[in-house]
């Protein structure tokens, strides 16, 4: 027995092709088709620049055979009602000034009532607005008559019986998908519209169709068994007419554009149904083209219409009115149009305008999906009228805005660091699981996108830091260089249904093997205090305080934290070892990464200008003997504590280590300046600051003076 494909189902009328570096959907149509409801008949060259001239740029053309004419025109996303040649014929009238003549076609009905036959129970109405059910017996399948084959052949498609036929036409005249399934092959003849059972099979129509598996995100059409259509998206092959077909169930309805897209995309199953209930259908357009899909079928076909109809869902929304003001409408054309001229532009496009004083009450037709505002009427008004004949000055006058001072901010860290040495680099928000696992915080999850195209990297990094890894890798790999780079960019992290987004800067230091650890972290502590300083206006903005090895920051070792303030901002370290060589690193790898925001916030600082002092200052440099776990500013601390208002600065010197001073302890120098302001210091008022501040050390921190 042989299975024929349904409405669109083997269509190439929308190929996605190249156009000027991004993806573009076309659609071919018959010039002669066209012509069917225009009056008069438009040439080819008539239809592409009306076409064009509202928004639908002609691609190419090509002579066929029979003396009709195909043409390739660009299609625009949000314009659903023109994805067919009755939409695009209106949108010529419009433009052109001829008349539009609407295709009609109802059926008459001689066989009793529908309702005794089927049955549809619709369970998902938000996803399914309507859904539409008549029935004709005694049909007879054939080839089509020669004027719908010519006109199928004519925009690239395949004739294959006078059902299939009749459903492309109708899809490719009114933009409408429908479906027609064998009658006999429904169980319990019941159609009922749900959600797909997890792992529930589907066998989708085609002669290399293979079986897919669904899940509860899926639409269905079902029967009382099983699903026997995706809804919106493919037929189902068990439920096919066949050349042995006499009763069928046409199908006429409209499902929720995000759920057809989302499972096209997910099973990888595009169709030209798909593509129309993407972009829209109104449940008040459902109605038009069954009647002339039952219309076309009992005239090829033959057959008995049954009385009536069997629909399910939810109330039909009714259309909508959008007023416009026509001065308003003059104000933003720049152009001074007759009230008049407006509502003649308008009733071209079926708005049914009234004015009403210094109103135009517009009804839009259902179709029309994309007008729902003002401005949007105001745009029908100059794209029918004609955007070239609007007014164009030669010259616009601009008042460049002050450049704001948080993007001042972001251009002096940009600057600064590149200044140091530093390669800005720009990488995609997605990694690996691993990857963000190994950089979160406690108690945060990470966010995911759920799409296949996302591969192996489908979480939106919590933290910048494994993209700058991953960039120091293949520069080592591929040029055997041994970065410094940084990245300003959003990271992302979860806890619960509660979403965060922040903005963080990331720098990494890539050191050689053999390099001193201590001498990259100095580095990058160094910038981040320069940094500091620029943007807070304070040398010591910062406060670096040993992190806790239990808590956030796991990642790094030894790692301090970056406080402004008594806030967290961010950290700074060394790479734990595995971490770094899961990222082929071969020497210490120092990082940083601080939350930008509160770094810009009180860009620009204010900064008070001081007299620079009269009198020199007297420098000592004190050095000790300390524990490794001493930090710099515990001892700055002390010092302070100790010195009177002589001492003027503490500046830090170096840091020594040797074997001689064992193997967990440091000799730290620190440069001691007094000065005074109304006279020179001599060094017997020095001295005695000297000795508090060497003994104040010793007792506190424990450490030991170095002659």
């Amino acid at each position: 027995m042989r299975r024929f494909g349904l409405a669109g189902k083997y269509s190439s009328a929308i190929p996605l092709g190249k156009l000027s570096g991004y993806r573009v959907a076309t659609m071919k149509t018959s010039v002669q088709w066209l012509n069917d409801y225009l009056d008069p008949p438009a040439d080819p060259q008539e239809q592409a620049d009306a076409l064009t001239a509202c928004g639908f740029p002609f691609e190419g053309r090509e002579q066929l055979p029979d003396g009709d004419v195909q043409q390739e025109i660009e299609m625009a996303s949000n314009r659903g009602d023109c994805v067919c040649h009755a939409g695009m014929a209106r949108e010529i009238a419009a433009i052109t000034g001829r008349r539009f003549k609407a295709p009609d076609g109802k059926g008459t009905s001689t066989g009793p009532p529908v309702e005794d036959l089927v049955r549809v129970e619709n369970h998902e109405p938000g996803l399914c607005p309507i859904y539409t059910a008549r029935v004709i017996t005694g049909v007879t399948v054939g080839p089509s008559p020669d004027w719908l084959q010519d006109r199928l052949r004519a925009i690239g498609q395949v004739p294959r019986n006078n059902l299939v036929d009749a459903t492309n036409f109708v899809l490719f005249e009114l933009g409408q998908p429908t479906h027609v399934f064998d009658l006999d092959h429904l169980e319990d003849r019941s159609i009922v519209i749900r959600k797909a059972r997890a792992k529930e099979s589907f066998l989708p129509i085609g002669e290399d169709a293979l079986e897919v598996e669904l899940d509860p995100r899926d639409l269905v059409i079902a029967d009382t068994n099983r699903a026997i259509a995706i809804a919106g998206v493919k037929g189902g092959a068990e439920t096919a007419v066949s050349d042995s077909t006499t009763d069928i169930l046409i199908e006429a309805a409209t499902f929720d554009r995000v759920a057809v897209r989302n499972t096209s995309r997910r099973l990888g199953i595009a169709s030209d149904s798909s593509y129309r209930f993407e972009r829209g259908v109104h449940p008040a357009d459902v109605g038009q083209a069954a009647d002339r899909l039952v219309a076309l079928i009992l005239e090829i076909a033959g057959g008995t219409l049954m009385e009536g109809v069997v629909a399910d869902g939810a109330p039909i929304p009714s259309p909508k009115i959008v007023e416009m003001r026509h001065q308003r409408c003059n104000d933003i054309l720049g152009h001074p149009l007759e009230p008049q001229e407006m509502i003649q532009r308008l009733e071209t496009l079926e708005f049914a305008p009234q004015l009403d004083g210094e109103i135009i009450r517009c009804t839009i037709p259902t179709r029309r999906l994309d007008v729902s505002t003002e401005i949007d009427v105001i745009e029908e008004v100059g794209r029918t009228w004609g955007y070239e004949r609007l007014d164009i000055n030669d010259t616009v006058e601009i008042r460049p805005a002050a450049a704001q001072s948080e993007q001042l901010a972001l251009n002096l860290m940009r600057n600064l660091l590149v200044s140091e040495g530093f390669i800005e680099t720009i990488s995609h928000s997605l990694v690996s699981d691993q990857d963000a696992d190994r950089f979160l915080e406690h108690g945060r999850e990470t966010l995911r996108v759920e799409e296949n195209r996302a591969g192996g990297e489908p979480s939106l990094r919590p933290s910048v830091l494994p993209s700058l890894l991953h960039i120091a890798r293949r520069n080592r790999d591929r040029a055997g260089m041994h970065v410094r780079a940084f990245e300003i960019a959003a990271i992302f992290d979860r806890k619960g249904a509660d979403h965060r987004e922040r903005r963080s800067v990331g720098l990494l230091v890539d050191a050689r093997p053999g390099d001193d650890p201590s001498n990259q972290y100095r580095i990058l502590k160094g910038v981040l205090e320069r940094l500091g300083t620029a943007l807070l206006g304070t040398p010591d903005a910062f406060v670096f305080e040993p992190g806790d090895p239990d808590g956030d920051g796991q990642w790094l070792t030894p790692m301090a934290e970056v406080r402004l303030g008594s806030a967290t901002i961010g950290r700074i370290g060394l790479v734990t070892a595995d971490i770094a060589r899961s990222f082929g690193a071969d020497g210490p790898v120092a990082v940083a990464e601080l939350i930008v925001d509160p770094l810009v916030a009180g860009y620009p600082p204010i900064r008070e200008a001081e007299p620079l002092p009269q009198f020199p200052s007297i420098d000592r440099d004190l050095s000790l003997v300390v524990d490794e776990a001493v930090n710099w500013s515990k001892l700055e601390s002390v010092a302070r504590s100790a010195g009177d208002q002589l001492l003027d600065d503490i500046e830090f010197v170096t840091t020594w280590r040797d074997k001689k001073l064992g193997s967990d302890r440091k000799s730290v120098t620190m440069r001691l300046s007094f000065r005074a302001d109304d006279r020179t210091l001599r060094h017997a008022e020095v001295d005695p600051q000297v000795d508090a501040i060497a003994n104040a050390l010793v007792e506190s921190v424990g450490g030991e003076l170095r002659g």
